[in-house]
């Protein structure tokens, strides 16, 4: 634990973002595993799954959760995988 005031604020601080990026994360793992799921099981709302998907992965990039590259090929492989 720092003895530091600074020090102390800003490990409560990074504590507080790394919990918003550990749910931001979570939701779009999730809504990626469920589009997954939906391709297998031919679910009706693939299209809706698919646009919930890229809609969170671009909101992780947005916030910095993900980075531009990372973002872009988990929708690239996505896309790929809806048109299979």
């Amino acid at each position: 634990m720092p003895n530091i005031k600074s020090a102390m604020k800003r490990v409560k601080i990074i504590a507080t973002k790394t919990a918003q990026n550990r749910v931001t994360k979570k939701a779009y793992k999730e809504a990626v595993k469920a589009f997954e799921s939906g391709i297998k099981e031919n679910k009706d709302n693939v299209k809706e799954l698919y646009a919930t998907a890229i809609s969170l992965v671009d909101k992780a990039w947005s916030k910095g959760v993900l980075a531009k590259n990372t973002a872009a090929r988990k929708k690239a492989n996505l896309t790929k995988t809806l048109t299979k």
